[in-house]
């Protein structure tokens, strides 16, 4: 049997790329527009279905609502159209536009509901593009969502069991027993029972379920729930909560800052680093014999490793996984400079153009905390939903550099997964703007 949905990710990407395809041969066909023409409506589409999430389509999502965003789309967009027509005075005949706005309307509709159908035909033969879930809880509520998962195999689930407290015979074990089983087997969802968890076990399944990256579901009844940011879904008429909403899941807003972070790292490598490598080079060679640049592993997206690139600013020597102190006997004098001025971290803009990292984002960790930390501090572990940044909300709010204080590592997580749920490109610049202001003032955990 093919393993689960590691092809999942590619599934909105090429909608997104069929999309734009056939606004452009729609464009050209009934509105025969010149290049620049045609790459504004390019950017108002993709601007538009950020802002409308056009792309916010799951595997639970139903056909009508498929239909409905395809429909609100395409018709805020030809008012859009309209709108940018007037301004540059560009005149197109009324009966061509209803006749793009017809041919794409029908050919979105006709491509997304039989990439809709066939994906559901895809998993149902093949076995493939599945998620592997567990329900915790056994009641009516969650049998029904058994029977879900169970008839209607199209939507890629597979059901590996039920955990509970409670007598039932079909049981796998009991709540307990539930949290090895999820480890072992490489379950990907748990859809937990509101009705049958103690608010104690509710936060004992958060803490898990973030720590080892599992995506996390409650099935409501009519208690109050505890107030969080929770998002409301239907799978067929089940009601189903999720816990946490990360806005770079949507692949439209992951690219916007992907774009932006290579046309920036870009932008750093060639008119700063290209004269600065020589330079501090030579200086670092001249005061200390080794190589001008230190590479560390460190966890990434996922907790995925890759090298970490700084300029050298210690000695060489062997405790290379030990981060700095206040009065390091390592740093050299060449290294203190740059590490008070975060000099020695410009060479991470390569790790963003490669990929491995961001411009913005939670500062990559060493192995050592990430082993420290993550038992012991509450949603630590959710730092690796994203990449790693450059800089981040936790830096320019004073929490950088060397770990002093439970304190300290408890309000860089809090600070992190603020930006990993509230992220946007007005946020980044933020970030970005305030980071450069500081290096002017000043940081005193800059060591």
């Amino acid at each position: 049997m093919t393993n689960s949905g590691r092809y999942s990710i590619f599934i909105r990407p090429i909608l997104y790329v069929v999309d734009l395809l056939l606004l452009l041969l729609t464009t050209h066909f009934f509105l025969s527009q010149g290049l620049k023409n045609k790459i504004v409506l390019v950017v108002m589409w993709v601007f538009l279905s950020g802002v409308l999430s056009f792309y916010g389509i799951y595997r639970f999502t139903k056909i009508t609502k498929v239909i409905a965003l395809i429909t609100r789309q395409t018709a805020i967009f030809i008012l859009l159209l309209f709108t940018y027509f007037y301004i540059t005075k560009i005149t197109i005949q009324i009966g061509d536009i209803f006749n793009f706005l017809f041919f794409l309307y029908m050919a979105l509709v006709v491509w997304r509901t039989s990439v809709h159908f066939l994906l559901k035909k895809y998993r149902i033969l093949t076995g493939s593009n599945f998620k592997k879930v567990v329900i915790i809880g056994s009641n009516q509520s969650t049998k029904r969502l058994k029977e879900f998962f169970k008839n209607q195999l199209g939507y890629g689930y597979r059901f590996e069991g039920y955990f509970t407290d409670s007598f039932d015979e079909n049981k796998k074990g009991n709540i307990k027993e539930s949290f090895n089983y999820i480890i072992e087997n490489n379950i990907e969802e748990v859809y937990c029972s509101v009705k049958e968890l103690t608010n104690n076990q509710i936060k004992e399944y958060i803490d898990f379920c973030d720590t080892k990256m599992k995506v996390l579901k409650f099935i409501p009844d009519n208690k109050d729930l505890f107030k969080r940011n929770l998002t409301l879904n239907y799978y067929d008429i089940i009601p189903i909560l999720s816990l946490r909403e990360i806005p770079l899941d949507d692949p439209v807003k992951s690219s916007i800052k992907r774009v932006f972070d290579i046309v920036f790292s870009l932008f750093i490598i060639v008119f700063l680093l290209s004269w600065l490598i020589p330079i501090l080079g030579l200086i670092i060679v001249l005061e200390s014999k080794g190589p001008i640049f230190f590479q560390q592993n460190r966890p990434g997206i996922k907790e995925k490793g890759f090298g970490c690139y700084k300029f050298r600013s210690m000695t060489v020597n062997s405790r290379t996984e030990d981060s700095a102190t206040r009065d390091d006997v390592r740093i050299t004098r060449v290294g203190k400079f740059i590490r008070k001025t975060s000099i020695d971290e410009l060479p991470q803009f390569f790790n963003v153009l490669f990929g491995s990292m961001s411009v913005v984002g939670p500062r990559p960790h060493l192995w050592r905390q990430n082993e420290i930390y993550g038992p012991k501090i509450s949603k630590y572990m959710v730092r690796h939903f994203v990449k790693p940044g450059v800089t981040g909300l936790a830096q320019i709010r004073g929490y950088r550099g060397e770990i002093e204080s439970r304190e300290d590592i408890v309000n860089r997580t809090k600070y992190d997964i603020f930006y990993i749920e509230n992220w946007s490109l007005l946020l980044d610049f933020y970030i970005i703007v305030q980071t450069v202001i500081n290096i002017f003032k000043g940081e005193e955990k800059a060591y």
